[in-house]
């Protein structure tokens, strides 16, 4: 009989859990919460290789998947989350197409260039929206050219070069060979090379940019010797975005050193070799809902949609103003795959996030490295910290 006893208490402690569990479930409001994913199409420059190619789904899957993931735990909440989809053509005009559909308060994951977010930001029907930056890296978004209405899940080109070097003077290599690109897109990470290898105090010891003027299919043994050809560095670094000649650096540079940047160990936000911390859970989701590996700007808008969910779950309302107070706050934190609980910098809406350094079949490491400290986080020392950035419009 007292055992008989002993096992009834425990169970209708259980059962009284899911009674009132079930109770709070039954009371809680209904919630239908609408997400605009913005795209503009991208013209991609034609490249030497036909192995390279982007998805042309990038984004889109990252922001589907993170409703599915909103979803499953919504459910008991009665918050049932829906994505519109404006995705727009190459050449016509993303802002008009915004300005149609951003009648209200809106959610917004905007995969849109740099130019078009401040755009985007700046429009009046805009003013009490919140919108995520899932698809730009450029540095002046996070400083002079930063919104209040605008948070970041995409990691800065910043956050990316900062990382290789912290990972560059853990290895003790403290001279770099820079090999920059022809496009725009080459020159904004070569600068963030440059600001971050002063930041770091690693010496670019030997520049130079691209010459487009061979097949490197056919001659990379004899061209790229000839082009980095110098008496001493310890690593190149390649700053070639649209892969226009990086991967033909590997194991064809005149000095036998490691090659990093856009080519060879490369700073990514994601990637599929990503598998501790759970994360092989959103790998298998994703790629059986795309068919395909997640990319940085599929966990950028998956973590935008995740940082909308999170919030909505906490305050229970789906007003702008007040979701980007609660994530802009110390309450807030996302269970983003990485190691550690992400949050959002006030001086710029930033997501903080480690950044992985990665091969095509594996992690090498993940930064911050052991051993930079910050007052407040580590994760403060990748990308811009509150002095560097002249963003003065977050408040």
């Amino acid at each position: 009989m007292t055992h008989h006893v002993s096992n009834v208490k425990p169970y209708r402690l259980a059962l009284s859990a899911i009674l009132l569990w079930a109770s709070a479930t039954v009371a809680a409001a209904p919630l239908d919460i609408s997400m605009v994913y913005l795209e503009q199409e991208v013209d991609r420059p034609p490249v030497l290789s036909n192995l390279v190619s982007w998805p042309e789904d990038e984004g889109e899957q990252g922001a589907s998947v993170g409703i599915f993931d909103n979803n499953t735990t919504g459910r008991f909440l009665k918050h049932d989350y829906k994505l519109r989809k404006i995705l727009v053509p190459k050449g016509e005009d993303v802002i008009a197409a915004a300005r149609d559909a951003l009648t209200g308060s809106q959610l917004v994951i905007a995969n849109i260039s740099a130019d078009n977010l401040q755009k985007l930001a700046d429009l009046p029907e805009a003013a009490d929206d919140l919108i995520f930056n899932a698809g730009s890296a450029d540095i002046t978004l996070r400083s002079d050219e930063c919104r209040a209405n605008v948070l970041h899940t995409l990691p800065s080109r910043a956050m990316l070069t900062d990382a290789l070097m912290q990972f560059f003077n853990m290895r003790k290599w403290k001279s770099v060979f820079l090999l920059e690109g022809n496009r725009d897109v080459d020159l904004l990470f070569a600068n963030a090379v440059r600001n971050s290898a002063k930041k770091y105090r690693i010496s670019i010891s030997h520049e130079k940019r691209w010459i487009e003027d061979s097949d490197l299919r056919r001659s990379a043994s004899s061209e790229i010797p000839k082009f980095t050809q110098a008496r001493k560095y310890d690593v190149i670094v390649v700053a070639d975005e649209n892969d226009d000649f990086g991967q033909y650096v590997l194991y064809n540079s005149w000095l036998p050193r490691p090659i990093t940047g856009t080519s060879g160990l490369e700073p990514v936000a994601w990637d599929r070799v990503v598998e501790q911390w759970g994360a092989l859970q959103l790998q298998s989701r994703f790629v059986d809902n795309a068919n395909r590996p997640m990319t940085s700007i599929d966990y950028a808008a998956w973590a935008a949609v995740r940082s909308i969910g999170e919030a909505v779950t906490r305050t229970g309302s789906i007003n702008p103003t007040e979701l980007r107070a609660y994530i802009m706050s110390d309450s807030f934190s996302l269970a983003g795959f990485k190691g550690r609980k992400l949050t959002y910098r006030r001086w710029n809406g930033q997501l903080r996030q480690p950044i992985p350094l990665v091969h095509p079949k594996s992690v090498v490491a993940l930064a911050p490295i052991e051993g930079f400290l910050h007052h407040t986080t580590e994760l403060d020392t990748l990308g811009l910290d509150q002095p560097e950035s002249n963003c003065t419009r977050m408040e």
